[in-house]
């Protein structure tokens, strides 16, 4: 059975949200901070609006929710009387979070939803303060790098780790620039972002050219005040800036998920490896080789170049396509098409036996690879 509470005196709002869900024998006060509950915090609805509007003026969004912080104590008081009427409807936070959401709907044209939103305005009811919680943007495209010797993404010094040291010129990273910096610069400036994080499908060597369609990429754009730019305009913005280092195509706007998709799945990709061995190459010789390695699975020991940043194991990787595209002497230019994480350069010159079979051991001459390009990331 109910119990009544005739000593405590609340509010008409308060009143109004428990006798809704069955508060019986409630008095209702004749001034709002008389409320036993919310001592006057019902009436302060507008000004919780009033600073919400103050605090998202700047930003572009479509969607919004609402969360609130308040004192522990009108909670505890809400939560005592809600349990004393046997009361499980609304509680106080969420009454304000729907009166001030609703409001605000009213007066900005925004759409108050409870999942999903550009932003979530958090109200802090005890102190008047408003911070935002605002849903990264997302941007997917295609990059292609034209020159050698840039990383796909910042790189920290080696030597000061980031800090900044004589090394590095002070400047905290190993490499000047990146593929990251070169795209994300202009996204970031454009969206008026605070920062940014590169999402790529897989990475090419530093020394390696990404060429053909491009490798899949997102950018996630954090805390941005715009959520809507001209992406064609944009594609043309970054591709100026990067002065042909650097071209992306193909811009449209992504989500989270999509994130999860090109992290995980595994492409397979195809390389031009212009190789070097020790002695002239035979052209029958070297198109046998490349006949064995076709369609073999190769096992690969985590190369040496890389063992200091990767865990020390043996992957077996499928080796679809090898073709010659043409010898001279010492060099040849070779088509590879392989599976997602296969590594080239191990496959060439076997890395002291890591990798087997290698077309070094094939050949019986060392052979290496002299430059390596990427022409296509397959099925994205």
């Amino acid at each position: 059975m109910r119990n009544h509470l005739p000593d405590k005196q609340l509010c008409k709002d308060c009143y109004s949200r428990l006798i809704g869900y069955g508060g019986y024998g409630v008095k209702r006060a004749l001034k709002s901070e008389d409320c036993w509950i919310c001592q006057g915090l019902s009436q302060e609805i507008g000004k919780f609006v009033d600073l919400a509007i103050e605090a998202v003026e700047r930003y572009q969004f479509e969607t919004f929710g609402v969360g609130t912080k308040v004192d522990e104590e009108i909670l505890e008081r809400d939560e005592r009387v809600r349990h004393d009427l046997g009361v499980d409807g609304r509680d106080i936070k969420t009454w304000i979070n729907r009166r001030v959401g609703r409001e605000l709907e009213k007066r900005s044209g925004k759409r108050f939803v409870f999942s999903d939103y550009d932003i979530n305005i958090i109200v802090d009811t005890r102190f008047d303060y408003v911070t935002l919680q605002v849903t990264p943007v997302y941007v997917y495209g295609r990059y292609i790098k034209l020159v050698r010797g840039i990383p796909q993404t910042k790189w920290p010094c080696r030597i000061c780790r980031g800090v900044g040291c004589r090394r590095c010129g002070y400047t905290g990273k190993q490499y000047t620039e990146s593929v990251e910096e070169i795209i994300s610069r202009v996204i970031v400036e454009w969206f008026e972002g605070d920062d940014e994080s590169f999402h790529g499908c897989g990475r090419e060597d530093i020394d390696a050219r990404m060429l053909g369609t491009g490798r899949p990429f997102v950018v996630e754009i954090k805390n941005p005040k715009k959520r809507k730019v001209d992406l064609k305009a944009l594609e043309k913005e970054i591709n100026k800036y990067a002065d042909k280092k650097v071209m992306v195509k193909s811009l449209r706007y992504s989500n989270k998920n999509e994130v999860v998709r090109i992290k995980n799945e595994s492409y397979t990709k195809v390389y031009y490896a212009k190789i070097i061995c020790e002695e002239n190459i035979q052209e029958k010789r070297l198109k046998e080789a490349l006949s064995f390695l076709e369609g073999k699975i190769i096992k690969q020991q985590t190369p040496t170049r890389v063992s200091h940043r990767r865990a020390d194991k043996v992957r077996e990787k499928k080796i679809y396509e090898c073709k010659l595209i043409w010898v001279k002497e010492k060099e040849a230019l070779i088509k590879i098409r392989a599976e997602s994480g296969t590594y080239i350069k191990e496959l060439i010159s076997g890395d002291e036996g890591r990798t087997k079979p290698s077309l070094s051991e094939i050949l019986g001459s060392r052979c290496e690879v002299k430059e390596l390009d990427v022409i296509s990331v397959e099925g994205d």
